[in-house]
Order: structure tokens, then C-alpha cells, then sequence
């Protein structure tokens, strides 16, 4: 009888010696066993593939358990001490994943193999390795191998000091109560004077989204988004050039003519240039409705400022909120009441587990990092499938975004899947927008699960090309826009739900604004793109130049957007994928019913074509599978043009 695999066993005591113990044990156990696995297939050197492969398996699942804790922890963990020594593991993990990667030795074993006989799955494992190892630069030279090794240690320390400096320079601004007018009255009663009578807004999320959208006061807007876009800065200016220049010499070394180019082959995209190529389609296409849109703005603008010639970032989402109010008959603090929090909560569970015929156990004595973790044991069709975490609130020294992380990746027979949710909201009333934040970061948390049950740890969860991954996120957001659904759990303090015509309104005012968004969206996938190909000693004033020529709204002086903008590092040349995961997830929508978003049938297919596969086919082939025919622009050219 074979027994069930049981959740991860976490420190039973939040304080910060038990979990430095427990981070340090965790990772240098499994970094150890993944070392005895390696050793062990090198030596026996097994005569069947399929047995080879299942040694190498075990030895990347101890390797993915050790890297989960390094990244996750030094993220998260409330105590410095415990973020420090999870980037130690971290720091160990990626030394021996290059090691292994540069092992010439260890790649003559699969290199031998004789694909023969195997099932696809072990097929794609086979040919994935070996396409690992060639890119790792196995076959180039010692001393290239040698580079390529310090390349590597030096990229990952310069990650952690970038993420380092985002995550602890939390920024603020000063300023006395009557400049208040405009915010909502929870968050002022939340934002109480100090003794100097002054009230401090800080640009950690829950501040600065509600003060640009709502605050009446242009100038303290305008101090507070250039606090924002400057988080990082002068710190991460320097540390990106070294990032870039890793990267560029990693990728010349390897054979290739650029960072995007070595980065896109392994990506839907296929190739660096078809990069730039989509940059441009996307910008073309949104083009008259970001010019109609922006004029809207402007002219409401000028009403208060009759002498503006332009709109810019400290500006927009204030008069967009204003246009939305006025003009689309939507205010979004009326909209809010419906949005306590922990009823969103409740509500995201409920849709998902019927969308999914998944059942949300509480797990009110796990142990966790942090009292306000809310813990979920998952359930499908009576067994235990995975275990979830929910991280939500802002605290000092917490990763300052909204992600889903890895805490384990689902093996079956080996170990459940378990995925944390990082998010930075409000404990009281939720914007709409970190509604639809919150249902597209919980559909990452779902394909994680889905997709755990799995028998090769490369193939678990979110194991997809990286520019398919945010697509079956962006799909879950339709679920928040829809009456039916928001009726659920969207309810007000008197207890009346969210009406009808006021999310059809929604709807509506949503629309506003989607042609410059695909702009602005095009800007950072080209500054994205373009850093990581193109070298430049003034990363501001290259950054101007992209915003000029993509971004329909101007650049704001004295601001380095660049210092904070996570992704350049996580997600290197390839921002694209945001807008590349929209068109396929705009696609997979129109397969769904809109007048009963629940239909099993179509539901299911969805669950058991697209997640629960993870990555052992192309995410192009599960579209289809999915949709019956390759996926098309024609589905998001159609929303861009309504």
C-alpha cells in the first residue's frame, strides 16, 4: 500500500533561531542528497535510460526543495537573520547547479543514452537534459567552463543585492492631514498623525496605489510617485550594468549574438529578434486607441490646469479615476465597500474550487513564518493534492510584489505540491484592481497544484515555456469582472451585493485606458529587450528614449524607474511575455461560456488539457489541444479594438 505523501514539516515556533536551524538543516540536506544521487549515477552508471533518469530525478528534486527554501525565505522570513542564511542556500544551490551543469563527466552519461523504448515523457526529460547541458556550455573549453562558472555565482549574487535594495528601501513622504482630501475614509482613520502633526505615506503598495488614484493633492501625488520611482536608486543603477554585463558575456560566451537571443530559445518566441518584432505589432495595434484614450485624459486634466500641455505617470491614474467617475459613471470608492478582504478571500476560494473542483481545507494549527499566513490543505475528488499558503499583508523586509512561490514541487508518490502566495495588500477594503491582482496571482498558485502530480520533478507545476506562464493567470481574471461571480462573496458593509449594472459598469470603464496600458506594457518590454541587447553608460537616459518612443506619456524628471523594476532581473529580456500570455490567454477565454463561466465541461477540459500537464508538452500544443485548432491574435486584437 503506498502511503500518501504528507505537507512539508515547518518550524512549530516562529521565532528565528528555530527557523535559522531549519532553514540551514533543510537546505544543506538536500543539497547533499542531490550531491550522493549525482555521485551515485556517475559511478553505477546504470545500463537502462529509464533508470539513469529516475537517479537524476531524485538528485533535481533534492535540488529544487534546496532552492525553493533559499529563494522563497529570503523573500519572506520576518527575521533578517533567517533572509540571510536562506540566501546562503540559495547562493550553495546555484553553485552546484552549475557545477553540475558544467560537469563534463555527468553529461557523458545522458549523452550515452539510448532513447529507445522510453515513454514521451521520459523522451522530453532525455532531450531537455541534454539541451540543459549544452546550454550550461558543457562542451566548451576548461577555461570558458571556468568563466562561465563565475558568471554564474557573481549573476545570482547581484540578483539577491538588487532584490535586496528594492525590498528595504521603502521610501515615504510627510505631509498634514488636509492634504488628505480625496482618500478614502478608512485609510485615513488607518494613517493617523505623529507627534510633529504630520502623516507618513509610504510607497510600499497599500499606500501609494490608493494616494495616486485618489489623492486631490497634485503635488504631494507628485513627491509620492517619485519617491516610488526612484526606490532602488542610486544602488541598483550600478548593480544592473553588472547585471547586464554578466549576461551579455554568459551569452557570447555560449555562441550567441545576445541575452535575448540565448533567453528566447527555449521560449515560445523562439528567437531575440521575434522579440522586438512583437514589441512593435502590439504597439501598432493599440496605437489609436491609446492616442483616444490619453486625449480624454488630458482634457480633464486641463479643466483643473487649463496651461497642461501633456499628462504624466503622477497624474494618470488619478484623472483616469476621475473620467471613470464622471464620464463611465463608476467611482472606485463606492466600488471598494463591496471588497472587504477577508470576504474576497473567502470568495477567491469558493470560485476556484467550483471552477476546478477543488475543496480549500483550513489548516488552522500548520506551522508558518508568520501569524497572518492563512494555510489550505487542497483537496480533489476526495485526496489530499497539494497545500497552499497565503501571505497577503505588508511587513518590513517582505518581498515587496505580488508572487506565487515555490515551497515544494509536486513528485507523485514523493511530494505534494505547495505553493505560497505573496501579496502586499490592505486588511480592510480592497480596490477592484487588487481584486484582479489577486485572482491572477491565485491561478499561478492553482497550475502549480494542478500541474504537480507528476512523476519527473522537471515537469512539475508552472514548468511551461516562461512566456506562456502568465496566461492561465490572466484568464482567471475574468472571473472577477463577471456579475455571477462578484454576487458571491462581493457584498457591502449593510450586506447588499454588488450590483449588476455597476459591474457592467465596471466593465465598461475598465475598457478606458487598455490601448496606452498595451503601450505602457510595450515600453518595459522594450526596456527590458533592449538593456539586456543593446549596452548603454546612462541607463535613465536610455530609458527616456524607449518611454519616448513607446510609452504614450512622458518621462518624469528626476525619476529611475529602472532601479525598482523587479522583472529586468527575474524576468531579463523578456518582459514580452506579460502581452504574449494576454493574446493566448484572450484566446483561451472565447472558449468558455460567458453566461455560465462555471460550465464543467469546458472547465475541465481547461483543467485537465492546459494545468494539470505542467510542462510535459509545449504550451503551444496544449493550447490547441485545449481549443481544437492553434492559438490566434484574433481573440485580443478584438477586445484592443472594442
Amino acid at each position: 500500500m503506498t502511503t500518501e505523501p504528507r505537507p512539508l514539516a515547518l518550524p512549530t515556533d516562529d521565532s528565528g533561531p528555530d527557523w535559522l536551524d531549519w532553514v540551514a538543516r533543510r537546505g544543506d540536506d538536500e543539497l547533499a542528497r542531490c550531491r550522493a544521487r549525482v555521485d551515485e549515477l556517475k559511478a553505477s552508471r546504470p545500463t537502462e535510460a529509464i533508470d539513469r533518469l529516475r537517479l537524476w530525478n531524485d538528485a533535481q528534486i533534492a535540488l529544487s526543495n534546496a532552492a525553493a527554501v533559499g529563494s522563497f525565505f529570503a523573500e519572506v522570513h520576518p527575521d533578517k537573520g533567517v533572509r540571510e542564511r536562506a540566501e546562503t542556500v540559495a547562493q550553495e544551490v546555484q553553485k552546484l547547479d552549475t557545477d553540475l551543469g558544467l560537469d563534463p563527466e555527468l553529461y557523458a552519461v545522458f549523452a550515452a543514452l539510448d532513447a529507445a523504448g522510453l515513454d514521451p515523457a521520459a523522451d522530453r526529460l532525455l532531450e531537455r537534459t541534454l539541451r540543459d547541458f549544452r546550454r550550461s556550455g558543457v562542451d566548451r573549453d576548461e577555461t570558458t567552463r571556468a568563466r562561465l562558472r563565475e558568471l554564474s555565482e557573481k549573476g545570482l549574487l547581484l540578483s539577491q543585492d538588487f532584490s535586496k535594495n528594492i525590498r528595504e528601501n521603502v521610501r515615504s513622504i510627510r505631509v498634514r492631514p488636509e492634504r488628505l482630501g480625496g482618500m478614502p475614509q478608512d485609510w485615513i482613520d488607518a494613517h493617523p498623525a505623529d507627534d510633529d502633526g504630520l502623516v507618513t505615506v509610504t510607497t510600499d503598495y497599500p499606500d501609494v496605489v490608493p494616494f495616486r488614484t485618489f489623492a486631490r493633492d497634485a503635488t504631494a501625488r507628485r513627491e509620492l510617485v517619485t519617491q516610488f520611482l526612484t526606490i532602488g536608486w542610486p544602488a541598483n543603477d550600478q548593480v544592473l550594468q553588472e547585471i547586464f554585463a554578466v549576461r551579455r558575456e554568459t551569452a557570447s560566451l555560449l555562441g550567441y549574438a545576445s541575452w535575448a537571443d540565448y533567453d528566447a530559445e527555449v521560449k515560445m518566441i523562439g528567437k531575440g529578434t521575434a522579440i522586438a518584432e512583437f514589441i512593435d505589432r502590439i504597439t501598432d495595434l493599440s496605437a489609436d486607441s491609446a492616442a483616444r484614450d490619453k486625449a480624454v485624459l488630458l482634457e480633464r486634466l486641463q479643466r483643473d490646469r487649463p496651461d497642461a500641455t501633456d499628462i504624466d505617470g503622477a497624474d494618470v491614474a488619478y484623472y483616469a479615476e476621475l473620467v471613470r467617475k464622471e464620464q463611465l459613471a463608476v467611482d472606485a470608492q463606492r466600488v471598494r465597500t463591496y471588497f472587504p478582504f477577508e470576504s474576497v478571500r473567502r470568495g477567491l476560494l469558493e470560485v476556484t474550487g467550483r471552477l476546478f473542483g477543488l475543496d480549500w481545507t483550513p489548516v488552522t494549527d500548520a506551522p508558518t513564518w508568520h501569524p497572518e499566513v492563512a494555510t489550505y490543505d487542497v483537496g480533489f475528488r476526495g485526496r489530499r493534492v497539494g497545500r497552499i499558503h497565503l501571505d497577503l499583508h505588508p511587513r518590513d523586509g517582505k518581498y515587496k510584489h505580488a508572487a506565487q512561490f515555490d515551497l515544494v514541487r509536486g513528485v507523485r508518490g514523493v511530494q505534494l505540491p505547495e505553493g505560497v502566495l505573496v501579496c502586499n495588500f490592505n486588511r480592510g477594503l480592497m480596490e477592484h484592481d487588487e481584486v484582479v491582482t489577486l485572482f491572477h496571482e491565485f491561478g499561478h498558485l492553482v497550475h502549480h497544484v494542478i500541474g504537480g502530480d507528476q512523476e519527473w520533478v522537471r515537469f512539475s507545476g508552472v514548468a511551461t515555456e516562461w512566456d506562456f506562464v502568465e496566461a492561465p493567470s490572466q484568464m482567471l481574471e475574468e472571473w472577477a469582472w463577471d456579475a455571477d461571480v462578484l454576487a458571491t462573496f462581493a457584498r457591502n458593509a449593510e450586506g447588499e451585493t454588488i450590483p449588476a449594472e455597476l459591474v457592467a459598469a465596471m466593465r465598461r470603464a475598465d475598457d478606458f485606458g487598455k490601448g496606452y496600458d498595451a503601450r505602457t506594457q510595450m515600453f518595459y518590454a522594450a526596456l527590458s529587450y533592449d538593456l539586456h541587447v543593446n549596452e548603454t553608460d546612462d541607463l535613465t537616459a536610455r530609458l527616456t528614449e524607449l518611454m519616448r518612443r513607446y510609452s504614450v506619456f512622458p518621462y518624469i524628471e528626476g525619476t529611475h524607474m529602472q532601479c525598482h523594476f523587479g522583472h529586468l532581473d527575474g524576468y531579463g529580456s523578456g518582459y514580452y511575455t506579460y502581452m504574449w500570455s494576454l493574446v493566448i490567454a484572450k484566446d483561451m477565454f472565447s472558449a468558455f461560456d460567458r453566461e455560465n463561466l462555471y460550465d464543467p465541461e469546458i472547465a475541465g477540459a481547461y483543467r485537465d488539457k492546459v494545468l494539470a500537464p505542467g510542462g510535459r508538452r509545449d504550451a503551444a500544443d496544449l493550447v490547441e489541444d485545449f481549443l481544437g485548432r492553434p492559438y490566434t491574435f484574433d481573440a485580443y486584437a478584438a477586445w484592443l479594438a472594442e
